[in-house]
């Protein structure tokens, strides 16, 4: 077995453990943050042209346009580049826990964006932001913390979860699953995309009463 079909594994199985049981990733970030570290050279590469197109089809249903956006597992700035072609006005913090691939996304930062786009290393566990932070968040092929994503969405504000394989991803969460744990913390209006083989749900979390 080689080492791609091997981290492709361990990603799936770290996955699978985290979103039934969030209090174990302490004992498997490192090893995701290892791994994720050494693909950071080559992980532009490694991407197909295809890889945010479910991404990209949420974001053309997020209305109003939203002020503050946050990309979770921004891996070398993808998405997070993404939102900023669809949403001229936002300001966008992309976030990944591996500084190797935040070091990648800042060399990839195109000019156009440098303005209103940056990278930070962080934990998707723990964010270093305050309550209601974002109008959207968005994750592509990443753990979902559903705590947290809860905690920075402000009210009314969107979520995105898209996987670039749809359940073929190594990091990957059935749609119902998504749907119950974010229904569980107040987000509604969901919505499924599909791109062939990509996948993607948009959810919005409810306004304050």
């Amino acid at each position: 077995m080689s080492w791609e079909e091997l981290g492709r594994r361990f990603a799936r199985l770290t996955t699978n453990v985290v979103v039934r049981s969030p209090r174990l990733w302490f004992a498997l970030r490192g090893l995701m943050r290892f791994q994720f570290a050494r693909l950071a050279p080559r992980w532009d590469a490694m991407r197909s042209e295809t890889a945010y197109l479910p991404y990209e089809a949420a974001l053309e249903r997020v209305e109003p346009p939203p002020r503050h956006a946050l990309d979770l597992g921004t891996g070398t700035g993808g998405a997070a580049f993404a939102i900023a072609r669809r949403f001229p006005e936002t300001e966008i913090v992309g976030a990944d826990l591996a500084e190797r691939m935040v070091d990648q996304a800042r060399r990839n930062l195109p000019d156009e964006f440098a303005d209103r786009v940056r990278f930070e290393v962080a934990d998707a566990s723990k964010l270093p932001y305050e309550d209601g932070s974002f109008d959207l968040v968005g994750l592509s092929n990443m753990i979902p913390f559903f705590a947290e994503l809860a905690r920075v969405v402000a009210p009314g504000g969107f979520v995105i979860l898209a996987f670039s394989g749809g359940a073929e991803t190594p990091i990957y969460v059935p749609p119902e699953r998504l749907r119950v744990e974010l229904g569980r913390r107040g987000f509604t209006d969901f919505a499924e995309f599909s791109t062939d083989p990509g996948t993607a749900l948009l959810a919005r979390k409810g306004e304050r009463p």
